[in-house]
């Protein structure tokens, strides 16, 4: 068994990889060949009276790709508001700065356990890849300009990914910060050899784009429908879009199901929040310090568009005109995602020497549970 950590990952994985894991995994879907539970989280009050705990899960398997993953993640999640009057979400383990993210890997010929994987760099790829896979079908095959509203880590894996499916040239970045938008702009410059350049407002980046990417921590809209124009296909982190994009969308698809999980009227936290599989802990006073969207959910995402496999599988048309506003919503899979991208880099760790061996009878036993 191996731990693999964040610079192993990095050193291993490449995107083109990363997409076309996505691909293979996703379209086993429909067939039976892929299975994955979506995100569920749960959340406990703490002693901190503005913060809460959260311990998220996620799971998937792909027969072809014969490996299960689950994705778990230990967080103390707080809400400041920035000098915008923005109120963004922050977290950390332990103490703001680290963070406590792993992804267990198992075989599912033999059960073996496979790996563990530290999931910083891996969960940057996968969600970049996922909104590639999304731009691959369905921006305009000319699409050279992208508006990035984000400049983290996210804004990153999404530029990488953008560039390995269309021939991007030109980037206009905006993130509240000034020094955060302009150190992106110089790092992509340098990286991709193309004009990213930093812009003071989000719809200054969105003009002119013909792919426009929301990647950001905001709880409210970072992005809002009356910046787009014809011909722009729309992604996103985790639907910071006002209801304005989805009506202006002609075409709007949504990488997996995500929202399978009823309202609970028995447990009236459970089940129900921004995932619609969130479970909350907490009085009605301590509940009040989540914020409402957490609480109440995404705007215009009923969970009731298409998803990436009816895309694929030609289902329905997807693009059908170069003025078509598309819109691609990245999320929904991130179960199988771990699968598919977790088992890319164990294969090449374990060909390449790398990651650190661990006896793999540490991890079993001869008591039947």
């Amino acid at each position: 068994m191996l731990f693999i950590d964040n610079e192993t990952v990095k050193q291993v994985l490449s995107m083109p990889e990363c997409i076309e894991a996505q691909d293979i995994a996703f379209r086993g879907l429909p067939s039976g060949a892929s299975v994955h539970r979506p995100r569920i989280d749960l959340y406990v009050p703490t002693e901190r009276t503005d913060a809460y705990y959260r311990w998220g899960t996620m799971e998937g398997a792909s027969k072809e790709l014969g490996v299960f993953a689950i994705r778990m993640k230990s967080d103390i999640l707080y809400w400041p508001t920035d000098e915008q009057g923005i109120q963004k979400e922050e977290k950390y383990s332990v103490r703001p700065g680290l963070y406590c993210g792993l992804v267990f890997l198992f075989d599912t010929n033999n059960a073996e356990p496979l790996a563990i994987i530290n999931d910083g760099i891996l969960q940057h790829m996968r969600v970049g890849g996922g909104a590639g896979l999304g731009a691959k079908h369905l921006a305009r095959e000319d699409s050279q300009a992208v508006g990035m509203i984000g400049s983290g880590g996210m804004a990153r894996t999404y530029l990488e990914a953008l560039c390995a499916v269309r021939d991007i040239r030109r980037v206009r970045v905006y993130s509240p910060t000034k020094a955060h938008r302009d150190a992106y702009a110089k790092e992509m410059s340098a990286k991709f050899e193309i004009d990213v350049q930093s812009v003071d407002r989000p719809e200054a980046a969105v003009e002119g784009a013909d792919i426009v990417a929301a990647c950001t921590n905001a709880q409210e809209p970072a992005l809002l429908g009356r910046w787009l124009a014809p011909g722009m296909h729309v992604t996103d982190v985790r639907g910071e879009l006002d209801g304005e994009v989805y009506e202006r969308a002609t075409v709007t698809v949504k990488q997996g199901v995500s929202h399978s999980r009823p309202r609970n009227e028995d447990a009236k936290h459970m089940g129900d929040g921004y995932n619609n599989g969130d479970y909350m802990a907490g009085n009605e006073e301590e509940l009040a310090r989540l914020p409402a969207r957490l609480r109440e959910g995404r705007v215009g995402d009923s969970g009731d568009f298409p998803t990436f496999n009816d895309l694929a599988s030609g289902a329905i048309p997807g693009r059908t005109s170069p003025s078509d506003i598309t819109l691609y919503l990245n999320s929904g899979n991130q179960g199988l995602q771990f699968a598919a991208v977790g088992s890319v880099v164990y294969k090449k760790a374990k060909e390449q020497g790398l990651g650190r061996e661990l006896p793999t009878e540490w991890f079993l036993q001869d008591i039947r549970d």
